[in-house]
């Protein structure tokens, strides 16, 4: 790329080196921003394969594949290179055309590739059957020596990961939890989910720590109300208490609600009539 971009003034050559740096560092987490950054770049210096090829994937990146597809043509015109010819192959996949794709698997281009660019075309070509309801062509396309093979390759876990996924769709549930584990030991950055995967085949059931918090807290309402309910019938209780004395012989408790109920004015007049024998 540093050579291709030689070829323009030094000033603009500068300026399409930073917006295909920013492109780069973007496109795994910010992919739109890397596709602005990329269209800058092109607008710049169109007829530079190396922006072609960012603008290809910056497309790619955001789905949008007939302008990706585009970008690839062009690069690959220009350099006369085939190593983008399994992402254009999965451009065709994107497009809704899994046939072009396999027939794209099935082109002298593909001898040309390296091993990690055969794998990825046998990757697409898998996903483009499966696209087209083959489940088990599928499962046999990803079957290679690359896939018995015990070397961990940078391609590895990504194949391991296909193949398990295309056994499980295809209700081999044994066979796939063996191969997401084989993934799981080819993956050592963590990168793919196949332990995730691995763990529901197994039937273990994650609790999400936040969820479990907030329904602590919710216990601990109820239990606070309880503990409300109890002393505010304990106070009741005691206001009846008041009311009589225990000692007197006609004394008879009284339901808190009646007492609740009860109009019961202290001011007024206490008419005692001396024949009764009881004190008020």
């Amino acid at each position: 790329m540093r050579q291709e971009l030689l070829s323009l003034p030094k000033g603009l050559a500068e300026e399409v080196s930073r917006n295909l740096v920013m492109v780069a560092r973007l496109i795994d987490e910010d992919p739109e921003q890397a596709y602005a950054y990329a269209r800058i770049a092109l607008r710049l210096a169109s007829r530079v394969a190396a922006v072609r090829e960012a603008a290809g994937f910056a497309a790619y990146a955001t789905q949008k594949y007939s302008e990706a597809l585009a970008e690839f043509r062009a690069a690959k015109r220009m350099t006369g290179s085939v190593e983008l010819w399994p992402v254009m192959a999965d451009c065709e996949r994107g497009l809704g055309r899994p046939e072009r794709a396999l027939a794209m698997a099935g082109e002298p281009e593909v001898q040309k590739l390296d091993k990690a660019a055969q794998v990825e075309m046998r990757l697409v070509a898998a996903g483009a059957r499966r696209d087209m309801g083959q489940l088990e062509a599928a499962i046999v396309t990803l079957q290679s020596p690359e896939l018995a093979s015990s070397a961990v390759q940078p391609w590895t876990a990504r194949l391991r990961y296909a193949y398990a996924d295309a056994l499980l769709a295809a209700g081999r549930e044994d066979e796939a939890r063996e191969w997401f584990a084989k993934t799981v030991e080819a993956d050592k950055d963590g990168a793919m989910d196949a332990s995730d995967r691995l763990a529901e085949l197994d039937g273990v059931e994650f609790v999400d720590a936040a969820v479990e918090a907030d329904a602590g807290d919710a216990d601990e309402d109820e239990d606070d109300d309880a503990d409300d309910a109890e002393v505010a019938a304990a106070e009741r209780a005691s206001d009846v208490a008041e009311y009589y004395d225990e000692d007197d012989e006609e004394y008879e408790p009284v339901e808190p609600s009646a007492v609740d109920d009860a109009d019961v004015d202290v001011t007024d007049e206490v008419v005692i009539d001396e024949g009764d024998e009881r004190k008020v």
